[in-house]
């Protein structure tokens, strides 16, 4: 079998995470391929996609927002992802025993819920929340309906319990709204598609991160019993082994560039999928990077340079603070020139200013 090393297979999912360079797929096509971004910090999904695909305006993923071919859901291992309306209505009820764990494990809520018959108030929520309504409002109805219980365990529960999507003005640039949610079948109209199998998911999930392991989809999808989905199409699938002696998975034809492939300088979000989609990062991260990341300055966002995690940014008042690890000149300058990039989508007058650690 072919053995890939770290930077063949940093290449190969640079590629298919459109990072290589950037892509002329419309940001519906992307979303889709990328079988969603993550969404938790809310304009997240913008800087990615603006990282990824040429020409990219946030107007455009705005207006995906606001006509429900994109939506927002914690339909992706408990955190809120971008999803296309389909993926969202078909990765749900699949990934509705991670919710369910996330329940069972809440220090606070799981005591009272555990005790607690949820029937009724999930079917009272489901009905309430076929219009969209705010946390405080759903915490409220509940309260009233149902007086005995803890209003904000059950609204906990409706979070895991229920298919919801946060609607815009969320999530949208520059207009993000407070959370407000409605079940994902009110807002789109159809119902959940409950035929997806994790197997059906191993190819997608391999076309946008592979070549990978079970491990690594269980990493980005905290499903379990992958080996077994991996097994139920190991006919349909390329086998490889990387450098460690590990058996990779990949689909046949799918892109595995040259690793000595040149990479531009890319900036992440905080959140994005390509940092935390395998069990096993070596493929990003070949150093200590924690002094990229000192305490008390959380949501920074990260840098790639020649595909590697290098660097780290986040916005300081009127300009971005990028710290970086041992960059030559040439790559400083690269950096430089991408953060005056972004500098400009998020609007900011200060020029950005790169500190070494």
């Amino acid at each position: 079998m072919e053995v890939l090393s770290d930077r063949a297979l940093n290449r190969a999912t640079l590629s298919r995470q459109l990072l290589l360079a950037r892509s002329a797929f419309e940001p519906l096509a992307a979303v889709e391929h990328l079988i969603g971004l993550q969404a938790q910090v809310p304009t997240n999904p913008h800087v990615a996609l603006w990282s990824r695909l040429d020409g990219f305006t946030t107007a455009q993923l705005d207006a995906l927002l606001v006509e429900r071919r994109l939506v927002r859901s914690a339909a992706l291992r408990g955190t809120i992802h971008l999803l296309t309306a389909g993926d969202c209505l078909a990765i749900w009820p699949l990934e509705q025993p991670v919710l369910e764990q996330e329940m069972r494990n809440h220090r606070d809520f799981a005591p009272l819920l555990s005790r607690i018959d949820l029937t009724e108030p999930m079917q009272w929520a489901r009905h309430y929340l076929q219009e969209p309504r705010t946390q405080s409002q759903l915490k409220a109805a509940l309260a009233d309906e149902f007086p005995d219980l803890d209003p904000a365990a059950l609204a906990f529960a409706c979070r895991n319990r229920l298919a919801l999507v946060q609607v815009p003005p969320r999530g949208m640039w520059g207009r993000s709204n407070q959370v407000t949610v409605a079940t994902v079948e009110a807002w789109l109209g159809a119902p959940l598609d409950r035929t997806l199998t994790p197997s059906q998911l191993v190819p997608r999930y391999l076309a946008a991160f592979g070549p990978a392991r079970p491990a690594d989809m269980a990493t980005w999808s905290r499903l379990t019993g992958l080996a077994a989905a991996f097994q139920a199409v190991r006919d349909e699938l390329v086998e490889l082994v990387d450098e460690r002696g590990r058996t990779l998975f990949d689909v046949p034809g799918a892109p595995r560039p040259d690793p000595a492939s040149p990479v531009p300088v890319r900036f992440l979000p905080e959140y994005d999928n390509v940092l935390l989609s395998h069990a096993d990062r070596s493929r990003f991260v070949d150093r200590d990077v924690h002094a990229l990341y000192p305490p008390g300055r959380l949501g920074r966002g990260h840098v790639l340079v020649d595909g590697m995690l290098r660097a780290s940014w986040i916005v300081d008042g009127d300009h971005l603070d990028v710290l970086h690890i041992d960059l030559p000149r040439n790559d400083r300058d690269d950096v430089h020139m991408s953060a005056t990039e972004l500098s400009t989508l998020l609007e900011l007058d200060g020029e950005p200013q790169l500190i070494g650690v």
